[in-house]
Formats: C-alpha cells, sequence, structure tokens
C-alpha cells in the first residue's frame, strides 16, 4: 500500500472514518482554538461531497467549521450518496513539501511529524505550491508557511490532537502503530483502509475508512 515502517520509537497514524463523521465542525473549531489559527485558514477542515448521476458536488464552507445548511432540494432529487470528509496535513512517509524547501525549514521529526521551523521559514510559498493535499497555506499573520501539526505539542505531552478530542462520533483516531493495543494499530491490520491520492507516491499517515473513489 505504500507505507514502510519508520524505526524510531513511535510511528504515529491519523484514522478517520468516513461514516462516522457528520460533519458538525466542533474539530475544525478545535483546531483554530487550540493553535491560534487566523480567520479564513484553516490547519483541518470538512468537505461535503454530494454524489450524482451528473457528477461530484462539493463545499467546504467556512471550512466546515459552523457546519453545514442542508443540500438544496434541487440537488437532493440528484444525490446518489452524500458523506463529509475531513482533510488535514496527511504527514506523509516522502513529503514533497521537505524536498522543495530552499533553507530546510520544514523537516521531519524522529516520529514522523511534518513541521515548520518559524525560525528559518522564508514564506516563499514552495512547499504550498509542493503539497498535492492542499494542506499548507501562508499564515496572514506571520507570513510564515503554516499546517496541520497533528497537535504535535499536546502528542508530545501524552495527549490526543485537539480535533480529535472534540469529535463526538470517533470518527477520528489518532495513535502509534507500534503500540499493538492502540486503535489505530487495530484498524491498520484489519486493511480496509485507503489513502488520498495514492498515485502520487507520497505515504500518507493519514488513512481513511470507506473512502470512496470519487474522493480518492
Amino acid at each position: 500500500k505504500g507505507w514502510k515502517q519508520m524505526s524510531t520509537e513511535h510511528q504515529y497514524a491519523y484514522v478517520i472514518d468516513i461514516n462516522k463523521c457528520i460533519g458538525w465542525g466542533g474539530c475544525v473549531r478545535a483546531c483554530k482554538e487550540e493553535n491560534d489559527v487566523p480567520e479564513g485558514v484553516f490547519r483541518t477542515w470538512v468537505e461535503r461531497y454530494v454524489l450524482t448521476e451528473d457528477g461530484v458536488y462539493v463545499d467546504s464552507p467556512k471550512g466546515g467549521a459552523e457546519g453545514f445548511e442542508p443540500i438544496s432540494e434541487d440537488l437532493k432529487e440528484k444525490a446518489i450518496k452524500s458523506f463529509f470528509v475531513p482533510k488535514m496535513c496527511n504527514h506523509c512517509e516522502n513529503p514533497p513539501c521537505v524536498q522543495v524547501c530552499p533553507v530546510g525549514a520544514t523537516y521531519k521529526s524522529p516520529e514522523g511529524f511534518v513541521l515548520v521551523d518559524n525560525d528559518y521559514c522564508l514564506g516563499c510559498a514552495y512547499c504550498v505550491q509542493a503539497c498535492p493535499y492542499g494542506a499548507r497555506f501562508i499564515n496572514p499573520v506571520t507570513k510564515k508557511a503554516d499546517k496541520c501539526t497533528w497537535c504535535y505539542h499536546r502528542v508530545k505531552n501524552g495527549r490526543q490532537p485537539a480535533c480529535v478530542e472534540a469529535c463526538p462520533t470517533k470518527a477520528r483516531l489518532f495513535g502509534d502503530l507500534k503500540d499493538p493495543e492502540s486503535e489505530v494499530s487495530q484498524i491498520f491490520k484489519q486493511n480496509k483502509w485507503m489513502v488520498l491520492k495514492p498515485h502520487m507516491f507520497t505515504s500518507p499517515m493519514c488513512f481513511y475508512i470507506e473512502l470512496p473513489r470519487e474522493v480518492a
């Protein structure tokens, strides 16, 4: 599947169960509060997909932070299926953003987190362009590259990412693949997951359950 284990004490992974996401938006709000994310940009966001015979309708008003309005009657008549897909940095094993950074400001931690060192970042946005998942942006306040860190500061202190704690349906899970008892390890063993854009060969560490092929 493109995933390979790293020789570190921990190997963290993120799992999203599409069937459990209700598009509530509490995850996005929790992320913004925890990480002081400015208005208009998002470290994590939720997209709504509506599959019809004519194609796929996608929207994500305000990043899904305030939930979603009911779909229109016209669209409802055409809808075959609708669902929500949370998105964020995939903390890839082979991250293109690290490769293109001219000063090494984007790097991988020993645990596999892809992070940005603001002291070195030039704000050139090369990494923003290189990310195939649209997960990076230039922070309008700091003028530096910004993105989801999987709440690295919380994980280092034995806590879960803010978005995971905020999810009322446990659609978001986070844990250590090297811990055989962790929920993500159990799910990973079932081999029923998919990743976004597998053809990019970035080996994402964000895994989706029941992800429709129209999204992948």
